[in-house]
């Protein structure tokens, strides 16, 4: 059976139709109401019963395809792919703070807290002497109960001034920002790994898995570095948005 889609479309709106309707579509997918493999009403149907042209639907249906959240079938129609996948936008926000603001149910497990010598590479990311004490943080993000990432940060020791505890309640950037800290700027790489034996049990997964890697070098509004972050994500059930503009 087709999934039935409460879609709202605001005609009023300065938003194109076409991009109405897909966000809310996406919206059901990552809220779990459109399940990994359930099939949309079809293109032609939707688009009668919503009032909007047959273009215009199809636009939208196109738009979540090309993202891969959407697949067409021959003889099936249109399917969900990913299911209840979190997509973020590569912002400068934490993981923690996106998952809440998408209703993801983020729950976290500290692995490592502790202050350690600085590496010749986490030194050079910081500003600091290599040698020097700086805190160490590994922690796994769930998001609905499943694990959807390693995350591992390092900071200076004077910006650190927090407990396991307060790790496990909310995001870093939550915890930087209630102690004064207001992050400006960062430099991000985002890239592919296979899995190592440790993360693998971490997320659950077999050795050798594909993860998506995501460097991040973060800097406050007076110009200091405030963290390095290397993260691993689960690649079936996490993706970046990216907006590219032309110069």
């Amino acid at each position: 059976m087709a999934a039935p889609l409460a879609i709202d479309v605001d005609r009023s709106s300065p938003v194109p139709l076409y991009f109405q309707v897909a966000r809310q579509i996406e919206a059901a997918i990552a809220s779990g109401d459109l399940a990994a493999g359930a099939r949309l009403e079809n293109e032609i149907e939707l688009a009668d019963r919503l009032g909007l042209s047959r273009p215009t639907m199809r636009r939208a249906i196109q738009e979540l395809v090309a993202k891969g959240m959407l697949v067409r079938k021959r003889g099936v129609g249109t399917q969900v792919v990913h299911g209840a996948a979190f997509q973020r936008t590569v912002d400068l926000t934490s993981l923690y703070d996106d998952l809440v603001r998408t209703h993801q149910s983020p729950s976290t497990r500290v692995v490592v807290h502790d202050v350690e010598a600085a590496d010749d590479d986490v030194a050079a990311a910081l500003g600091v002497p290599a040698g020097s004490d700086v805190v160490h943080i590994e922690r796994v993000r769930n998001a609905r109960q499943r694990p959807l990432a390693i995350l591992r940060n390092w900071l200076p020791v004077q910006l650190a001034d927090f407990s396991t505890e307060d790790l496990e309640q909310r995001g870093l950037y939550a915890l930087l920002r209630g102690s004064g800290v207001h992050l400006r700027i960062a430099s991000q790489r985002i890239g592919a790994c296979a899995a190592s034996v440790t993360e693998a049990r971490l997320l659950e997964l077999r050795k050798g898995a594909p993860l998506l890697t995501m460097q991040r070098t973060a800097w406050d509004d007076s110009g200091h570095v405030v963290e390095l972050g290397r993260h691993v994500y689960a690649p079936e059930s996490y993706s970046f948005d990216v907006t590219v503009v032309s110069r």
